[in-house]
């Protein structure tokens, strides 16, 4: 019986047909982009001071108490003395006083912010201090929806189809987006914020299966990778908005507007074959072989009367298949230590620019820039030296660059970025999404930040040497038929029977979802 792999060698494994739907899909990771790494600049904590009178330099010069802040003293952003101004010498002509003998407390009066005249929801909501931590919620909340939209949208598009799972995610995602925008509290805004991420990450994970099941199999790592790099433009685009958009708000429904055009889609993206056929729904899968065909410039010739299921007489395998036996369970293990250190690291050194100092705008942007090459460097890569060693060694170079980075002065901060962005490239050339990884990644950075700014990129820097380690215990695939069966992992060098081929290791593809390249 024909298989659709079958059907495509006939009509085209990467025609224009293809094509215009992988461009039409490609833009979906632009809005993703934003929602993903907004938080740098909606989420953007300026340097308070206190409300006295004098100007922001003087007033914390003279009426702050000096705290130590990364190994220097600095005037506190949260505290102040408790004195009443008018029994001290304290004038506007003032040069110097000594009130180090006072009672220290903490700021009751509300905060003034260097931030030229922009609004981030910090400057709004005055979460700063002993409210900072929420601003860590603000990326957390987001993420809990991108790990239930993983699965959710999983089974929705396996149940419903990929097309009508995309125009769900574009409509709640639309809908999300403008009411997050004109949320009036925090609190709104955190519940908005979770389902917004439910709706983007789900969308964006059903638009990358539905570009590899209309693509022939020797595409589909090709099509992975450019599907990425339309992310790494998103986040290229990202600081040019934030620059001309000073308020939050704004910023949020510029993110949110593609998705409008999106609902669009529903009329120009076709359902998958692969997904019609599971669906035992030939004849409407066959109506869109002849158009890709016809677009194409091909013949479908293969009787489709016959047209199966790629994996249509396979027993589904479980989950549990990952951890069953000594071999699997290892490889489960170190894979998933890595998609934990490549989600922890990848976002915390993009959440890391809102913190670092310098120009935010200038420094992200140039930042975003190194994703480009890490993505080309997947394509040259794997096929020319394996897998094996370019992922120890993107670990190792981003443990390395991180450890280097934390220990350069401030006042090397061009070559404490490029340093840095070393790290990013090595961690975005194998960063998949565990979205687990990524609710935690916010209280690293920003809480250990507190205690010294640079403590995150030392603990970036030792998991993902630890990750370099663990993935040299790995077989290397590269000229290796890729296993089909746990004992083809179990028992590699015994000859597989028929028999064998009974408990197949390969998952369907809404089942892998959540472990999808970004």
């Amino acid at each position: 019986m024909a298989t659709f792999d079958d059907i495509l060698e006939e009509v085209g494994t990467f025609g224009r047909y293809q094509k215009r739907i992988f461009a039409l899909l490609c833009v979906l990771s632009l809005p993703f982009a934003g929602v993903f790494a907004g938080i740098v600049f909606q989420g953007f904590t300026p340097d308070p001071g206190q409300v006295c009178g004098w100007s922001l330099a003087d007033g914390r010069r003279l009426t702050v108490p000096q705290v130590n802040s990364s190994g220097a003293l600095q005037p506190s952003s949260c505290e102040q003395y408790e004195v009443d101004w008018n029994s001290t010498t304290l004038s506007c002509d003032t040069q110097e006083l000594d009130l180090s003998g006072a009672t220290v407390t903490t700021c009751t009066d509300g905060w003034e912010y260097q931030y030229e005249g922009r609004k981030s929801f910090v400057t709004e909501f005055d979460l700063v201090c002993s409210d900072g931590w929420l601003v860590d919620l603000y990326q957390s909340t987001v993420n809990v929806g991108f790990l239930f939209g993983s699965f959710t949208f999983g089974y929705v598009a396996d149940r419903f189809g990929r097309r009508l799972s995309l125009l769900i995610s574009s409509l709640l995602n639309a809908i999300s987006g403008i009411v997050l925008a004109v949320a009036p509290n925090y609190v709104s805004i955190l519940v908005v914020r979770t389902i917004h991420g439910f709706g983007v990450k789900g969308g964006w994970m059903v638009a990358y299966v539905l570009l590899s099941e209309i693509v022939g199999v020797e595409h589909r790592r090709t099509i992975g990778v450019l599907f990425q790099m339309m992310f790494s433009g998103g986040v290229l685009i990202l600081p040019l908005l934030a620059y001309f958009i000073s308020d939050w708000r704004w910023l949020q429904v510029a993110i949110t507007a593609p998705y409008f055009l999106f609902l669009s889609y529903y009329c120009f993206i076709p359902e998958s074959p692969r997904w019609l056929l599971s669906q035992s729904k030939s004849s409407k899968a066959l109506e869109i072989a002849e158009a890709m065909a016809k677009e194409n410039k091909m013949k479908l010739l293969k009787n489709v009367e016959t047209l199966t299921d790629d994996d249509g007489d396979s027993p589904m395998a479980s989950y549990m298949d990952l951890v069953r036996t000594p071999k699997m369970r290892k490889h489960t293990l170190i894979l998933m230590f890595n998609w934990f250190t490549s989600a922890v690291v990848y976002q915390g050194l993009v959440m890391r620019l809102g913190i670092a100092g310098g120009n935010v705008y200038v420094d992200f942007l140039l930042s975003a820039l190194v994703e480009f090459p890490a993505a080309l460097l997947i394509l040259f890569s794997i096929e020319r030296i394996g897998r094996r060693l370019p992922f120890a060694s993107a670990n190792i170079a981003a443990g390395a660059s991180c450890f280097i980075a934390a220990f350069i002065p401030d006042s090397m901060f061009w070559f404490k970025t490029v340093v840095a962005c070393i790290g990013r490239l090595g961690r975005f050339s194998f960063a998949p999404v565990l979205p687990t990884s990524y609710i935690a990644s916010p209280f690293l950075l920003y809480r250990l930040a507190v205690i010294w700014q640079e403590l995150p990129l030392i603990i970036f820097g030792a998991i993902a040497f630890t990750a370099g380690g663990l993935v040299l215990l790995l077989p290397e695939t590269r000229g290796v038929p890729l296993p089909e069966t746990i004992d083809d992992i179990e028992f590699p060098d015994r000859k597989v029977t028929t028999e064998q081929l009974k408990r197949p290791l390969k998952l369907r593809l809404d089942k892998k979802e959540a472990t999808t390249t970004v």
